[in-house]
């Protein structure tokens, strides 16, 4: 592939996800964490729960292709490359996202069975005409979602709302863990490392802030679970070593 090609290929990845942004007034309550709470609490299916059911599914075949494609949060944080683009450390952050998770999953399966089971599916639920932002508090929440993104961002460097505290990751997480458990044919990136000069470009330009020369070297790339197949690696690699597949 011509250097043309990869660098068109990131052209319009990030004017994708920068739209999806741009969006975010719109769509945000179909990503909400609280809503899905508030419509189980009444039997209802809200366009929130849809929206990560989605998610978990797509992931079985296309990992987190919606984190580096899709996501307008994901918009956000690249946007804030450009305050900071030092990479991610993670650590034990990385277990934060989790801790939220589990307990909310929980929450809502337990207030869904309280309800009585599902009594309706409302994918609009408490939007305006499916416009999410329409009245001040609503834009006071928007604001306060988009700060913490970029606050995180600031501070502790790349996609720090992904590794951290995202509630979205880990269902897309759990699809790729099955999806590897059980081989399920899917896109990944593959490899090919005995043609790597250890030039190190893939990894200071990975949006995920992963060792990709390292994964690359030890064939661990297409088994990554944090990797969202942004393909930066893969279109600033000068040797092609990485490539996308569907395997």
């Amino acid at each position: 592939m011509s250097n043309l090609t990869k660098h068109k290929r990131q052209k319009i990845r990030k004017g994708i996800i920068f739209i999806s942004f741009l969006l975010f007034p719109i769509t945000i309550y179909y990503f909400s964490p609280y809503l899905i709470i508030q419509a189980a609490f009444e039997g209802i299916i809200a366009g929130s729960f849809i929206i990560f059911t989605l998610m978990f599914l797509s992931s079985l075949f296309l990992g987190r292709a919606f984190c580096g494609w899709l996501c307008p949060a994901g918009g956000i944080q690249e946007a804030a490359f450009m305050a900071n683009s030092k990479p991610n450390k993670g650590g034990l952050r990385k277990v934060i996202k989790y801790a939220i998770w589990l307990p909310w999953v929980i929450t809502i399966a337990l207030l869904l069975m309280n309800a009585g089971g599902i009594k309706n599916v409302d994918v609009l639920y408490q939007t305006w005409h499916g416009i999410s932002v329409s009245n001040p508090t609503a834009y006071i929440i928007y604001y306060g979602v988009v700060f913490l993104i970029v606050i995180l961002s600031y501070i502790s460097g790349k996609r720090s709302f992904c590794h951290t505290v995202c509630w979205m990751a880990p269902f897309m997480v759990l699809g790729n863990l099955i999806r590897n458990r059980l081989h399920i044919p899917g896109l990944k990136l593959q490899t090919d490392s005995e043609n790597c000069i250890s030039c190190g470009k893939c990894t200071s330009n990975c949006a995920m802030s992963l060792n990709v020369q390292n994964l690359v070297n030890n064939q661990k790339l297409s088994q990554n679970i944090d990797c969202i197949l942004c393909g930066e690696c893969v279109d600033i690699c000068p040797k092609n070593v990485i490539h996308f597949k569907f395997k």
